[in-house]
């Protein structure tokens, strides 16, 4: 469950635009790593590119802003570099998008979304009033409007995961959500630090969550 192949059992790495690196071995949360070698940071860093798409009615601070050609970047949606919007990828009116947002293609960053240190794998939706912090989305993943990703324990302190009914310590301060491909979030729900949905996982609206989950887990 705390795997890439778990998590995101399509993903090959042939999909259109770039894409990143998914950890082979070990837990997908070592990505959300800003000290770690190959975690998205390093990752991100290393990509090169320009803003290629036309329209010009959206904002942009700092280098390493990255735009596919055949994404759609609406006017007064927000960027921050370094990052990366890939192929046909949608990003909407008053969307922000933070340091190190890895947008890959086909995917949505609705209207009033933030995104930030977090990677939204190929058809991902954050579609409408979210909060997308240190987490990973599979594809297909939907956000109902308002949906959360919570990333910061109220005491700040590391987010620790409760893995085969033992409690593990993930390394991290900021760690939002790892939701595997398919899950389904309703509207005004919130996952609590260091949340992972097994696939097709299914969340009702207006549900706190906590903890690991396997895929197909329904919680209301």
């Amino acid at each position: 469950m705390t795997t890439a192949a778990a998590l995101f059992p399509s993903f090959d790495g042939t999909e259109d635009g770039c894409l990143p690196t998914l950890p082979v071995r070990g837990p997908v949360w070592t990505l959300l790593n800003p000290n770690e070698a190959t975690g998205l940071k390093a990752q991100m860093s290393a990509l090169s590119g320009a803003i290629d798409v036309d329209n010009q009615g959206f904002f942009v601070r700092g280098e390493g802003i990255i735009i596919d050609a055949s994404a759609t970047v609406e006017a007064g949606a927000y960027l921050i570099g370094p990052c990366y919007v890939g192929p046909r990828a949608v990003v909407r009116s008053g969307a922000y998008v933070r340091e190190y947002s890895w947008i890959c293609a086909d995917a949505v960053v609705g209207h009033a979304t933030e995104v930030k240190h977090s990677i939204l794998l190929p058809g991902a939706k954050a579609p409408h009033f979210n909060y997308v912090g240190d987490s990973i989305l599979g594809k297909d993943v939907n956000l109902g409007a308002g949906t959360k990703l919570s990333n910061l324990r109220n005491d700040g302190g590391e987010v620790h995961l409760r893995v085969n009914g033992e409690r593990v310590a993930s390394g991290l301060r900021k760690f939002g959500a790892l939701l595997g491909e398919g899950v389904a979030l309703g509207c005004n729900s919130v996952t609590n630090p260091g949340v992972i949905l097994g696939c097709d996982s299914v969340v009702w609206p207006n549900v706190t969550v906590t903890g690991v989950h396997g895929a197909k887990s329904e919680h209301r």
